[in-house]
Protein backbone atom coordinates (compact mmCIF):
# COMPACT_ATOMS: atom_id res chain seq x y z
CA UNK A 1 0.00 0.00 0.00
CA UNK A 2 1.25 3.50 -0.82
CA UNK A 3 3.00 5.10 2.13
CA UNK A 4 3.56 1.84 4.00
CA UNK A 5 6.90 1.37 5.72
CA UNK A 6 9.06 -1.61 6.59
CA UNK A 7 12.53 -2.08 8.03
CA UNK A 8 15.37 -1.85 5.53
CA UNK A 9 17.91 -4.64 5.34
CA UNK A 10 20.89 -4.50 7.68
CA UNK A 11 22.76 -7.65 6.67
CA UNK A 12 26.39 -6.68 6.17
CA UNK A 13 29.31 -8.68 4.81
CA UNK A 14 32.93 -7.81 4.07
CA UNK A 15 34.17 -8.58 0.57
CA UNK A 16 37.02 -11.03 1.18
CA UNK A 17 39.25 -9.52 -1.50
CA UNK A 18 38.71 -5.74 -1.27
CA UNK A 19 37.77 -5.72 2.46
CA UNK A 20 34.95 -3.33 1.68
CA UNK A 21 31.61 -3.38 3.49
CA UNK A 22 28.61 -4.57 1.46
CA UNK A 23 25.10 -4.01 2.86
CA UNK A 24 22.01 -5.82 1.59
CA UNK A 25 19.21 -3.23 1.44
CA UNK A 26 16.30 -5.52 0.49
CA UNK A 27 15.57 -9.09 1.47
CA UNK A 28 12.04 -9.97 0.32
CA UNK A 29 12.03 -13.12 -1.91
CA UNK A 30 11.04 -11.27 -5.08
CA UNK A 31 12.60 -9.16 -7.85
CA UNK A 32 14.23 -5.85 -6.87
CA UNK A 33 16.38 -3.47 -8.87
CA UNK A 34 17.47 0.16 -8.79
CA UNK A 35 17.02 2.44 -11.86
CA UNK A 36 19.15 1.88 -14.96
CA UNK A 37 22.87 2.56 -14.66
CA UNK A 38 22.79 6.15 -16.01
CA UNK A 39 19.69 7.14 -13.99
CA UNK A 40 20.24 8.47 -10.44
CA UNK A 41 19.32 5.94 -7.76
CA UNK A 42 19.42 8.64 -5.07
CA UNK A 43 18.12 12.16 -4.59
CA UNK A 44 20.90 14.76 -4.70
CA UNK A 45 21.19 14.87 -0.89
CA UNK A 46 21.58 11.10 -0.74
CA UNK A 47 18.77 10.76 1.80
CA UNK A 48 16.61 8.48 -0.36
CA UNK A 49 17.63 5.39 -2.32
CA UNK A 50 15.07 4.53 -5.02
CA UNK A 51 14.31 1.08 -6.33
CA UNK A 52 11.66 -1.20 -7.81
CA UNK A 53 10.19 -4.13 -5.91
CA UNK A 54 7.91 -6.92 -7.15
CA UNK A 55 7.06 -8.05 -3.63
CA UNK A 56 3.31 -7.63 -4.22
CA UNK A 57 3.37 -9.37 -7.61
CA UNK A 58 3.67 -6.21 -9.74
CA UNK A 59 6.58 -3.77 -10.03
CA UNK A 60 6.16 -0.78 -7.71
CA UNK A 61 8.38 2.16 -6.78
CA UNK A 62 9.96 2.22 -3.32
CA UNK A 63 12.66 4.23 -1.62
CA UNK A 64 14.84 3.66 1.40
CA UNK A 65 14.47 6.46 3.95
CA UNK A 66 18.09 6.31 5.01
CA UNK A 67 17.66 8.37 8.19
CA UNK A 68 14.84 6.15 9.44
CA UNK A 69 16.32 2.88 8.18
CA UNK A 70 12.99 2.06 6.51
CA UNK A 71 11.77 1.29 3.01
CA UNK A 72 8.69 3.20 1.84
CA UNK A 73 6.21 2.12 -0.86
CA UNK A 74 5.52 4.93 -3.35
CA UNK A 75 3.14 3.45 -5.96
CA UNK A 76 0.39 0.84 -6.02
CA UNK A 77 -0.74 0.35 -9.59
CA UNK A 78 -0.89 -2.46 -12.18
CA UNK A 79 0.74 -0.77 -15.17
CA UNK A 80 4.06 0.77 -14.06
CA UNK A 81 6.87 0.73 -16.65
CA UNK A 82 9.60 -0.21 -14.20
CA UNK A 83 12.64 1.10 -16.13
CA UNK A 84 11.02 4.49 -16.80
CA UNK A 85 11.50 5.67 -13.21
CA UNK A 86 13.46 8.89 -12.65
CA UNK A 87 13.75 10.65 -9.24
CA UNK A 88 13.76 14.44 -9.13
CA UNK A 89 17.07 15.94 -7.93
CA UNK A 90 15.66 17.49 -4.75
CA UNK A 91 13.85 14.29 -3.77
CA UNK A 92 10.33 15.70 -3.92
CA UNK A 93 8.98 13.66 -6.84
CA UNK A 94 9.49 10.51 -8.84
CA UNK A 95 8.62 10.55 -12.54
CA UNK A 96 7.49 7.40 -14.38
CA UNK A 97 5.41 6.13 -17.27
CA UNK A 98 2.49 3.77 -16.76
CA UNK A 99 0.11 2.44 -19.37
CA UNK A 100 0.27 5.07 -22.11
CA UNK A 101 0.70 8.05 -19.80
CA UNK A 102 3.44 10.04 -18.09
CA UNK A 103 3.10 10.52 -14.34
CA UNK A 104 4.65 12.21 -11.33
CA UNK A 105 4.20 11.14 -7.71
CA UNK A 106 4.70 13.50 -4.76
CA UNK A 107 6.82 11.75 -2.13
CA UNK A 108 5.27 13.72 0.75
CA UNK A 109 1.63 12.94 -0.05
CA UNK A 110 1.96 10.03 -2.56
CA UNK A 111 -0.47 11.89 -4.81
CA UNK A 112 -0.03 11.01 -8.49
CA UNK A 113 -0.42 13.59 -11.27
CA UNK A 114 -0.67 12.69 -14.96
CA UNK A 115 1.47 15.05 -17.04
CA UNK A 116 0.84 13.53 -20.49
CA UNK A 117 -1.45 11.05 -22.24
CA UNK A 118 0.08 9.51 -25.36
CA UNK A 119 -3.11 7.85 -26.63
CA UNK A 120 -3.28 4.49 -28.41
CA UNK A 121 0.43 3.68 -28.76
CA UNK A 122 2.75 0.78 -27.98
CA UNK A 123 4.98 3.02 -25.81
CA UNK A 124 8.03 0.73 -26.11
CA UNK A 125 9.64 -1.51 -28.70
CA UNK A 126 9.51 -5.27 -28.21
CA UNK A 127 12.35 -6.97 -26.40
CA UNK A 128 14.46 -6.63 -23.26
CA UNK A 129 17.26 -4.26 -24.24
CA UNK A 130 17.84 -0.76 -25.61
CA UNK A 131 14.73 1.21 -26.54
CA UNK A 132 12.53 -1.67 -25.36
CA UNK A 133 13.36 -0.82 -21.75
CA UNK A 134 11.50 2.49 -21.86
CA UNK A 135 14.03 4.58 -19.93
CA UNK A 136 13.32 8.32 -19.63
CA UNK A 137 15.44 11.38 -18.79
CA UNK A 138 15.09 14.37 -16.46
CA UNK A 139 17.16 17.53 -16.82
CA UNK A 140 19.61 18.44 -14.06
CA UNK A 141 17.33 21.25 -12.83
CA UNK A 142 14.28 18.94 -12.82
CA UNK A 143 12.37 21.16 -15.27
CA UNK A 144 12.37 19.03 -18.43
CA UNK A 145 11.42 15.37 -18.84
CA UNK A 146 12.24 13.53 -22.09
CA UNK A 147 10.26 10.39 -22.99
CA UNK A 148 10.62 8.18 -26.10
CA UNK A 149 7.20 6.91 -27.25
CA UNK A 150 6.85 4.08 -29.77
CA UNK A 151 3.85 4.81 -32.03
CA UNK A 152 3.48 2.43 -34.95
CA UNK A 153 6.37 2.72 -37.40
CA UNK A 154 7.98 5.69 -35.66
CA UNK A 155 9.37 6.65 -32.29
CA UNK A 156 8.37 10.06 -31.01
CA UNK A 157 10.60 12.02 -28.68
CA UNK A 158 8.32 13.88 -26.26
CA UNK A 159 9.58 16.58 -23.90
CA UNK A 160 7.41 17.57 -20.93
CA UNK A 161 7.74 20.88 -19.09
CA UNK A 162 7.30 19.69 -15.50
CA UNK A 163 6.53 23.23 -14.29
CA UNK A 164 3.62 23.92 -16.66
CA UNK A 165 2.58 20.41 -17.71
CA UNK A 166 2.90 21.30 -21.38
CA UNK A 167 4.47 18.73 -23.69
CA UNK A 168 5.38 18.34 -27.33
CA UNK A 169 7.04 16.02 -29.83
CA UNK A 170 10.51 17.30 -30.71
CA UNK A 171 11.61 14.49 -33.03
CA UNK A 172 10.32 11.46 -34.92
CA UNK A 173 12.59 8.73 -36.23
CA UNK A 174 13.01 4.95 -36.48
CA UNK A 175 14.15 4.33 -32.91
CA UNK A 176 14.95 6.40 -29.84
CA UNK A 177 16.43 4.79 -26.75
CA UNK A 178 18.23 5.56 -23.49
CA UNK A 179 17.74 9.38 -23.43
CA UNK A 180 20.02 11.42 -21.17
CA UNK A 181 20.10 15.17 -20.58
CA UNK A 182 23.59 16.63 -20.51
CA UNK A 183 24.35 17.33 -16.82
CA UNK A 184 25.96 20.64 -17.80
CA UNK A 185 23.42 21.81 -20.42
CA UNK A 186 19.66 21.36 -19.97
CA UNK A 187 19.20 22.12 -23.67
CA UNK A 188 21.14 19.08 -24.93
CA UNK A 189 19.97 15.45 -24.97
CA UNK A 190 21.92 12.30 -25.79
CA UNK A 191 20.00 9.32 -27.14
CA UNK A 192 20.66 5.96 -28.77
CA UNK A 193 19.64 5.45 -32.37
CA UNK A 194 19.73 2.02 -34.09
CA UNK A 195 22.15 -0.49 -32.61
CA UNK A 196 24.32 -0.09 -35.73
CA UNK A 197 24.32 3.73 -35.47
CA UNK A 198 23.91 4.56 -31.81
CA UNK A 199 25.28 7.85 -30.58
CA UNK A 200 23.12 10.92 -31.31
CA UNK A 201 22.33 14.25 -29.70
CA UNK A 202 19.45 16.65 -30.17
CA UNK A 203 18.55 19.98 -28.62
CA UNK A 204 15.49 20.22 -26.40
CA UNK A 205 13.44 21.95 -29.10
CA UNK A 206 14.28 19.24 -31.65
CA UNK A 207 16.77 21.20 -33.71
CA UNK A 208 20.31 20.08 -34.47
CA UNK A 209 19.61 16.36 -34.42
CA UNK A 210 22.97 14.86 -35.26
CA UNK A 211 25.13 11.78 -35.16
CA UNK A 212 28.14 12.43 -32.94
CA UNK A 213 30.03 9.21 -33.58
CA UNK A 214 30.29 6.82 -36.54
CA UNK A 215 31.38 3.21 -36.13
CA UNK A 216 34.80 2.36 -37.47
CA UNK A 217 33.64 -0.94 -38.99
CA UNK A 218 30.62 -3.27 -39.06
CA UNK A 219 31.82 -5.36 -36.13
CA UNK A 220 32.52 -2.52 -33.69
CA UNK A 221 30.10 -2.84 -30.76
CA UNK A 222 29.22 0.65 -29.51
CA UNK A 223 27.04 0.53 -26.42
CA UNK A 224 26.19 1.98 -22.98
CA UNK A 225 26.90 5.61 -23.82
CA UNK A 226 26.76 8.19 -21.01
CA UNK A 227 27.52 11.88 -20.45
CA UNK A 228 30.67 12.73 -18.47
CA UNK A 229 29.93 15.58 -16.02
CA UNK A 230 32.02 18.73 -16.27
CA UNK A 231 33.25 18.35 -19.84
CA UNK A 232 30.23 17.98 -22.21
CA UNK A 233 31.73 14.77 -23.54
CA UNK A 234 30.21 11.33 -24.05
CA UNK A 235 31.83 8.09 -22.94
CA UNK A 236 30.82 4.78 -24.44
CA UNK A 237 31.76 1.14 -24.11
CA UNK A 238 33.56 -0.29 -27.15
CA UNK A 239 32.62 -3.83 -26.18
CA UNK A 240 34.62 -5.73 -25.08
CA UNK A 241 37.75 -3.73 -25.80
CA UNK A 242 37.36 -0.91 -23.28
CA UNK A 243 35.90 2.60 -23.12
CA UNK A 244 36.26 5.64 -25.34
CA UNK A 245 35.50 9.34 -24.93
CA UNK A 246 33.82 11.36 -27.69
CA UNK A 247 34.48 15.03 -28.32
CA UNK A 248 30.92 16.01 -29.30
CA UNK A 249 32.14 18.94 -31.39
CA UNK A 250 34.53 16.96 -33.60
CA UNK A 251 33.19 13.42 -33.25
CA UNK A 252 36.68 12.17 -32.46
CA UNK A 253 36.94 9.42 -29.88
CA UNK A 254 40.03 8.52 -27.89
CA UNK A 255 40.56 5.56 -25.62
CA UNK A 256 40.00 6.03 -21.91
CA UNK A 257 41.26 2.55 -21.09
CA UNK A 258 41.27 -1.02 -22.36
CA UNK A 259 39.57 -2.58 -19.35
CA UNK A 260 36.49 -4.65 -20.38
CA UNK A 261 33.86 -2.47 -18.69
CA UNK A 262 30.24 -3.47 -19.37
CA UNK A 263 27.90 -0.89 -17.81
CA UNK A 264 29.99 2.09 -16.65
CA UNK A 265 28.66 5.21 -14.89
CA UNK A 266 30.66 8.29 -13.87
CA UNK A 267 30.61 9.92 -10.46
CA UNK A 268 29.35 13.51 -9.99
CA UNK A 269 32.83 14.94 -10.64
CA UNK A 270 33.37 13.08 -13.92
CA UNK A 271 36.81 11.89 -12.77
CA UNK A 272 36.06 8.18 -12.34
CA UNK A 273 33.63 5.48 -13.40
CA UNK A 274 32.22 2.45 -11.67
CA UNK A 275 31.53 -0.58 -13.84
CA UNK A 276 30.39 -4.18 -13.80
CA UNK A 277 31.96 -6.87 -15.97
CA UNK A 278 30.85 -9.93 -17.93
CA UNK A 279 32.39 -12.76 -19.97
CA UNK A 280 34.21 -13.13 -17.68
CA UNK A 281 32.67 -11.60 -14.58
CA UNK A 282 35.57 -9.91 -12.79
CA UNK A 283 33.32 -8.11 -10.29
CA UNK A 284 32.69 -4.38 -9.89
CA UNK A 285 35.56 -1.96 -10.48
CA UNK A 286 36.30 1.72 -10.05
CA UNK A 287 37.96 3.20 -13.14
CA UNK A 288 39.79 6.53 -12.63
CA UNK A 289 40.25 8.57 -15.80
CA UNK A 290 43.96 8.79 -15.04
CA UNK A 291 44.71 5.58 -13.17
CA UNK A 292 44.47 1.81 -13.07
CA UNK A 293 41.20 -0.10 -12.47
CA UNK A 294 40.54 -0.92 -8.81
CA UNK A 295 38.51 -3.95 -7.73
CA UNK A 296 35.51 -2.90 -5.65
CA UNK A 297 33.65 -6.11 -4.80
CA UNK A 298 32.13 -9.22 -6.32
CA UNK A 299 28.51 -8.94 -7.44
CA UNK A 300 27.87 -12.62 -8.23
CA UNK A 301 24.93 -11.55 -10.42
CA UNK A 302 23.82 -13.98 -13.13
CA UNK A 303 24.01 -11.19 -15.76
CA UNK A 304 21.79 -12.79 -18.41
CA UNK A 305 22.61 -12.18 -22.05
CA UNK A 306 24.59 -14.89 -23.83
CA UNK A 307 24.95 -12.63 -26.89
CA UNK A 308 27.52 -10.54 -24.98
CA UNK A 309 29.96 -13.46 -25.28
CA UNK A 310 29.98 -13.26 -29.09
CA UNK A 311 30.76 -10.72 -31.85
CA UNK A 312 28.35 -7.87 -32.58
CA UNK A 313 25.06 -9.59 -33.49
CA UNK A 314 22.83 -6.79 -34.78
CA UNK A 315 24.05 -5.99 -38.31
CA UNK A 316 21.12 -7.82 -39.88
CA UNK A 317 18.48 -6.39 -37.56
CA UNK A 318 17.11 -7.05 -34.07
CA UNK A 319 17.99 -10.29 -32.32
CA UNK A 320 15.76 -11.90 -29.69
CA UNK A 321 17.80 -12.30 -26.50
CA UNK A 322 17.12 -13.49 -22.98
CA UNK A 323 18.60 -10.64 -20.99
CA UNK A 324 16.37 -9.77 -18.05
CA UNK A 325 17.78 -6.49 -16.85
CA UNK A 326 17.27 -7.11 -13.13
CA UNK A 327 19.96 -9.81 -13.41
CA UNK A 328 22.58 -7.16 -14.24
CA UNK A 329 24.45 -5.21 -11.51
CA UNK A 330 24.22 -1.74 -13.19
CA UNK A 331 26.43 -0.08 -10.51
CA UNK A 332 25.92 3.60 -9.72
CA UNK A 333 27.75 6.01 -7.40
CA UNK A 334 25.95 7.78 -4.58
CA UNK A 335 25.90 11.60 -5.00
CA UNK A 336 28.79 12.10 -2.56
CA UNK A 337 30.79 9.28 -4.12
CA UNK A 338 31.15 7.39 -0.85
CA UNK A 339 29.31 4.23 -1.92
CA UNK A 340 27.98 2.34 -4.91
CA UNK A 341 24.54 0.76 -5.31
CA UNK A 342 24.15 -2.38 -7.39
CA UNK A 343 21.71 -5.21 -8.01
CA UNK A 344 22.50 -8.91 -7.69
CA UNK A 345 20.40 -12.07 -7.91
CA UNK A 346 23.07 -14.19 -6.19
CA UNK A 347 20.59 -15.21 -3.48
CA UNK A 348 18.09 -16.51 -6.05
CA UNK A 349 16.14 -13.24 -6.12
CA UNK A 350 17.41 -9.88 -7.35
CA UNK A 351 18.18 -7.67 -4.34
CA UNK A 352 19.64 -4.19 -3.80
CA UNK A 353 23.13 -3.85 -2.30
CA UNK A 354 25.42 -0.97 -1.36
CA UNK A 355 29.18 -1.19 -1.13
CA UNK A 356 31.22 1.40 0.76
CA UNK A 357 34.18 2.85 -1.14
CA UNK A 358 36.32 3.01 1.98
CA UNK A 359 37.80 -0.33 3.00
CA UNK A 360 36.60 -1.81 6.28
CA UNK A 361 38.85 -1.56 9.32
CA UNK A 362 37.62 -4.97 10.46
CA UNK A 363 40.23 -7.76 10.48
Amino acid sequence: MKGSRAKAGRRVVIDPVSKRTVRQVTDHPSIHHHPFFFVPAYDRAGSKLFFISHRDGKPQIYFEDRAAGEIVQVTDRPDLAEWSVYPSPEGRYVYFTAGTGAWRVDLATFEETQLADFGAVEMREKGMVGAAMGTTALSADGRWWAIPVKAGAVSRFVVVDTATGKSGVILERDTIGHPQFCPDDDNLILYAGPLTDRVWTVTRDGTDNRRVYTREDKMQWVTHEVWVPGRKAIAFVDWPRGMRLIDIDTGEAHWLHHFPAWHAAPDATGTRFVCDTNFPDKGLHVLPLDGAPEFLCASEASSEGAHWAHPFPYNDGPVAVEARQHTHPHPRFSPDGSRVVFTSDKSGHAQIYEVELAASAAP
